[in-house]
């Protein structure tokens, strides 16, 4: 999901929030949240070993989105600080920044200056992609799609997105998507950006994804659209192409359909796995369960995101741990929150064993969010390179 940040918020000499909406509203301060319960039972000075990686977030439009006009952040550095890299919280390693509003980059002059003061921050690999989301399709042009490229010459770009279909909105006509899809998908190809790896060499050599002239995959954003995603992807994408399809809402036949077709095709997995009413992604997550366990965990294809400031994980509230109260609740999420995400996909994961008998095999042991963690970190290393 994409959405056009905002100007950025100024501190307000009254508060112009109302009574209704400011008690809904934690203090701001809960928003940094404290080092997840199964991060904290990890034994002291090997908490390194578990890092927390986004692979698709909107940092600028998070924090343009917050609620909070009075706040103790002026700058995106500051808020980034504060909630993903805060003393005793869920410390983000890296993220990738997804840039897919129709005015960025070519609108945007100071695009480079963004990225260059976020890439220096200390202790977050900030990476990024740039393309065009299928709401904007209409406003695609030439003058666009050269933007894209010169973005993508960036070296903390790593990849193309989102782009992709979705019927369920029609912001932009159903021919018009496919085709600016198409557009893209031949100049990523074109490029080279998404040529596959040698992954065994490039370990072996202790190089950087970078380094093998190919910084990018190509980020996928469907619903609604089974059929037409498909067969566009397959006619354009070669087999061995690295693709994350962002936020998968769609059904099992469509995830199977493409994790079959594309052997370097992981499935993204946001907070939308905790609500009642999306049953989709917690299926394809046990389907892909009963290819693997927490010893042999490689059939688990999926990554972990947030799509900040969307898909707040429900498990996070009201929660009385954090401070809340029970009428209060998450205004939106961001990358600390991937703790609670990885939680719940080991519930489901767990859930679906014992349904199915594979938790009484002898040697089973359920998983862990530190297992999900893991798995989804190395999976951003192969898709990502971060």
């Amino acid at each position: 999901m994409c959405s056009p940040p905002a100007p950025a918020p100024t501190p307000a000499s009254g508060n112009t929030r109302s009574s209704k909406s400011s008690k809904s509203l934690p203090p701001e301060q809960r928003l940094v949240l404290p080092l997840h319960d199964h991060l904290a039972d990890i034994p002291e000075g090997t908490q390194g070993t578990v890092e927390l990686v986004d692979t698709h977030t909107h940092v600028l439009s998070t924090f343009h989105r917050e609620k909070y006009p009075e706040g103790a952040y002026s700058t995106v550095a500051d808020f980034i600080r504060a909630y993903l890299q805060g003393a005793g919280s869920n410390r983000v390693q890296a993220v990738v920044d997804v840039w897919c509003e129709a005015e960025a980059p070519s609108e945007r002059p100071e695009w480079k200056e963004t990225v260059d003061s976020l890439s220096a921050l200390e202790g977050l690999d900030y990476r990024f992609v740039v393309g065009a989301h299928p709401h904007d399709a209409k406003h695609y042009t030439p003058a666009l799609e050269a933007a894209f490229l010169e973005a993508h010459a960036h070296p903390r770009c790593v990849g193309w997105g989102e782009m992709g279909l979705d019927y369920h909105y029609s912001n932009s006509p159903h021919d018009v998507q496919q085709d600016v899809l198409r557009r893209q998908l031949r100049a990523a190809v074109g490029s080279g950006l998404n040529k596959a790896v040698n992954w065994a060499t490039l370990c072996q050599s202790k190089r950087k994804l970078s380094d093998e002239g190919s910084n990018g995959q190509i980020t996928i954003h469907t619903r609604e659209a089974d059929d037409d995603i498909l067969r566009i992807l397959t006619e354009e994408l070669p087999r061995d192409s690295r693709c994350h399809i962002h936020c998968m809402t769609d059904g099992l036949p469509l995830a199977n359909a493409l994790l079959s077709r594309f052997p370097n095709l992981y499935i993204g997995v946001t907070g939308v796995i905790t609500f009642a009413s999306n049953l989709n992604t917690t299926a394809i997550v046990r389907s892909l369960g009963r290819s693997c366990s927490p010893s042999n965990p490689s059939g688990l294809r999926i990554l972990l995101e947030t799509d900040a400031p969307f898909m707040i994980p429900s498990n996070l509230g009201p929660n009385s741990k954090l401070g809340m109260t029970s009428k209060q609740k998450m205004p939106f999420s961001h990358s600390g929150m991937l703790p609670w995400t990885a939680e719940w996909v080991a519930k489901v994961l767990n859930e679906a064993a014992r349904e199915e008998g594979r938790g009484e095999d002898e040697g089973w042991r359920d998983w862990t969010t530190v297992d999900v963690l893991k798995v989804a970190r190395e999976n951003a290393r192969k898709v990502y390179g971060v």
